[in-house]
């Protein structure tokens, strides 16, 4: 529970940097805009790279915005987003 939780809190200390992405990263559901969708993704030990493949499959998905549900994993980060439109 440890791990999920700093994992979390790095992830949101990590989303200034990423701005000029097509999807948006939210903190939580955006008024106005209906959830569409989940998508998940795994990479190697850095959040950044987590970060940026749930980007990558929410712009795929042609999401607005999108909002991190999940993450966990010591030496293979998994997460999970909710897609917005």
């Amino acid at each position: 529970m440890k791990n999920i939780t700093m994992t979390l809190a790095a992830i949101a200390l990590a989303t200034a940097s990423f701005s000029t992405l097509a999807a948006t990263e939210v903190q939580s559901a955006p008024e106005g805009q209906q959830a569409i969708g989940v998508v998940s993704a795994s990479s190697g030990n850095n959040l950044s790279s987590l970060q940026n493949k749930l980007n990558a499959k929410a712009n795929e998905a042609g999401a607005s915005s999108y909002r991190i549900i999940g993450a966990s994993g010591e030496n293979h980060l998994y997460g999970t987003a909710e897609l917005y439109k």
